[in-house]
């Protein structure tokens, strides 16, 4: 534990959240005690923050961190503690994405404004369920079965957490996940919901 400590000293040191890519703060939000390292029960709380139940948040917190932590460990052997190292995220990336992040983790507007082009048929700054998968069929390498379950994987949660009320995944829902300032929002929103029904 000492020398995850230590490394999470580290992280820190390297990397302040004015300096990260977009990529970076879409996953900086799980960190939940800002040390650049996302441990399991991290994901798990983040998850639960923005809404997500029990089940869902304890098979995310395996799921993510079993997937990212090798690709991103600096070390050649990963901690048995599935640690997601924040400052190489980029790493992480996999195929069958959208290609809103480049390679590099930063935000491209093109391939962002691309989505809505092709996919928004029923609203131009929205997406339904059913968009929402052509988009990631659009999305499918050839022989990337890993990358296209992560895609859809990803944006299923998305979807099941943030569309609104006529099943529609807005514009700016979309755009906030990619820096991260929608989970703060989600989280806020739910705090304050539960704060509300506290006092009733």
């Amino acid at each position: 534990m000492a020398s995850s400590s230590k490394e999470g000293k580290k992280c820190e040191e390297k990397l302040k959240y004015e300096d990260m890519t977009p990529l970076q703060k879409h996953v900086a939000f799980f960190d939940r005690n800002k040390d650049g390292l996302i441990y399991p029960w991290e994901t798990f709380q983040g998850m639960r923050a923005i809404g997500a139940g029990i089940g869902l948040s304890t098979v995310s917190a395996i799921f993510i961190n079993g997937a990212l932590s090798p690709k991103t460990s600096p070390g050649k052997l990963p901690s048995l503690l599935f640690p997601i190292y924040v400052e190489n995220i980029s790493k992480g990336k996999h195929g069958s994405d959208s290609g809103v992040y480049d390679s590099e983790g930063r935000f491209v507007p093109e391939k962002f404004e691309e989505i809505f082009k092709k996919y928004a048929k029923t609203k131009p700054d929205a997406l339904t369920s059913k968009e929402l998968e052509d988009m990631l069929q659009g999305n499918k390498e050839p022989a990337d079965a890993k990358g296209h379950f992560a895609a859809k994987t990803e944006w299923k949660v998305l979807y099941l957490l943030a569309k609104d009320k006529d099943g529609f995944l807005s514009k700016d829902i979309i755009r906030g996940t990619y820096d991260g300032s929608l989970f703060l929002k989600m989280e806020q929103e739910r705090s304050s919901s539960q704060k509300k029904s506290y006092k009733e």
